[in-house]
């Protein structure tokens, strides 16, 4: 797995740390452990796959169901890792 170049130099998580090993664990079936590991990955996992979606078949609201989506998954990203941050300095 590829290192965490945030980790490596400052001693700290960034916001991505977690998502390489949720994919892995996703991929092996271990679906709560991936949510536990990295709470983002299910609503990536819908927008990649609505992302692919839009490519062949365009609707009306698109851009809004895109934005959505990635204000969600930034918001999501965001609070998962003050949460952990929290954990990890008290």
């Amino acid at each position: 797995m590829l290192p965490c170049m945030n980790k490596a130099l400052f001693g700290v998580d960034c916001t991505g740390c977690g998502a390489q090993r949720a994919v892995i664990l996703l991929f092996k079936g271990e679906f709560s452990q991936a949510f536990y590991m990295y709470p983002a990955i299910y609503s990536i996992v819908i927008l990649l796959i609505f992302l692919v979606f839009n490519l062949f078949y365009k609707f009306k609201s698109d851009y809004n169901i895109k934005m959505g989506l990635i204000i969600f998954n930034g918001v999501l990203i965001a609070g998962a890792y003050i949460f952990k941050m929290i954990q990890i300095f008290n």
